[in-house]
């Protein structure tokens, strides 16, 4: 009898390449391996050559770039909300990861795919339901949850890996549990799993620390079409190209690294380190951007559905109508986010320095302090006795409770108004 086929998500790390090892000694499957290159800076030929050699029958990169930024990027910069401080870059890639897996899968006739999750971490779930949703006949295989797995820590996946011979960049001093994409790269484990430890300064990937950024300040003019960035400079850039240079402006500044205890899904709180330099960017401008554009009870509500949607890309629930009813808000509210935003980087710092939109709904005439023609302060007293009517009458009502009748006396006196001193 043919083999069962497995598609095993691979990084070439060290849990995958235990897992490709495993499976075939343990179960005798015929692996797949499929690396997703969402623009980690890896050398992918060189993890395909290793997944053959550590027992794949096949390896394959998928390019997921382009994609990966114009249809899960983007939507989540105009939701332009972050999970407790954290702009999500891992869980934007998953749903997207476990499409191409579940796309190759059918395409090879497979029923089974492999991930190398924890039973303790969130991307376990972000996987499982993302798969679920997209062809719920495809089984998984997470060896971290079974029972024959002898495995309880990465010192002892390390140990594994020297006993059979297969290389790995990770060793006992160096024991960080990493994933990069062209957003951001996270960091957890090691001397993080205490709070107490101030984060090593060896830990940064993508960016300089703060302090060893330039003295000099750098100034980029992001262009906006929709909500959706577009140009550098006044130069046209493909998405790819726009966010890899924005990460370099962000990465010689210092900018977007964060070190944070975050509450995960499955109930436990962990700690890690994430470095985001172009998004951080991204999401500051954009900020600046809609407050110009956006009329206050718009922006106000959208903040609100914008942390739900933050709230599910977190959990793992993509290919869920609500997500899709959520985007579909967000899509009105960025017709007119358009305009140019220039940002001021500075040691770790994005700062807003101006702005400018066709579509802004400031109006210096309206909102100045200097003598205008246009707003007659006179109108405001109306406006404050209708706004504050609720209150005065529960006050009323609270007096004359009491037993007051300092309300009533005041109607038997003139009381001067503005209105009064008006022709």
């Amino acid at each position: 009898m043919a083999k069962e086929k497995v598609i095993l998500a691979y990084s070439g790390g060290l849990d995958t390449s235990v897992i490709m090892k495993w499976l075939k000694e343990n179960y005798d499957y015929d692996v797949i391996a499929v690396c997703c290159n969402a623009g980690q800076k890896e050398d992918f030929k060189a993890i395909e050559e290793k997944a053959i050699k550590t027992g794949a029958i096949k390896a394959m990169t998928i390019d997921l770039r382009e994609e990966f930024i114009t249809d899960y990027i983007w939507p989540t910069l105009k939701a332009g909300e972050s999970y407790e401080n954290y702009l999500l870059g891992t869980s934007m890639a998953r749903p997207l990861m476990a499409k191409k897996l579940v796309e190759i899968a059918q395409k090879e006739g497979a029923f089974y795919i492999a991930h190398g999750c924890t039973g303790k971490g969130n991307d376990q779930v972000r996987f499982e339901t993302s798969i679920h949703a997209l062809d719920p006949a495809i089984k998984i295989i997470a060896p971290w949850r079974m029972a024959d797995w002898e495995f309880s820590s990465r010192e002892e996946l390390i140990q594994y890996s020297i006993d059979h011979d297969i290389p790995i960049s990770q060793s006992t001093e160096k024991i960080y549990s990493r994933d990069e994409n062209i957003w951001h790269i996270s960091h957890e484990g090691g001397e993080l799993e205490n709070p107490w430890n101030e984060h090593y300064e060896t830990i940064h990937v993508l960016s300089v620390p703060p302090e060893k950024a330039p003295d000099e300040v750098t100034y980029v003019d992001i262009d906006f079409e929709q909500g959706i960035p577009v140009a550098l400079d006044g130069e046209k850039l493909g998405p790819i190209e726009l966010l890899t240079k924005l990460n370099e402006l962000g990465s010689k500044n210092g900018i977007g690294t964060i070190d944070i205890v975050e509450n995960r899904l499955v109930g436990m709180k962990s700690r890690g380190v994430y470095e985001t330099p172009g998004g951080t960017i991204l999401f500051a401008a954009h900020a600046g951007l809609e407050e110009l554009i956006l009329d206050r009870d718009t922006a106000h509500y959208k903040k609100i559905v914008g942390e739900k949607y933050a709230e599910i890309l977190y959990n793992g629930l993509w290919f869920t109508p609500l997500r899709e009813a959520i985007c579909a808000f967000v899509d009105v509210t960025q017709k007119n986010v358009t305009g140019t935003v220039k940002m001021k980087l500075y040691k770790g710092n994005a700062i807003v320095a101006a702005k400018k939109s066709p579509y802004s709904l400031y109006n210096e005439e309206f909102a100045t302090f200097s003598k205008d023609e246009v707003y007659n302060q006179f109108d405001a007293e109306g406006f404050i006795n209708l706004w504050s009517l609720p209150l005065k009458i529960r006050a009323i009502q609270k007096e004359t409770a009491e037993g007051g009748a300092k309300y009533h006396e005041t109607l038997e006196r003139k009381v001067l108004k503005a209105s009064d001193f008006v022709e």
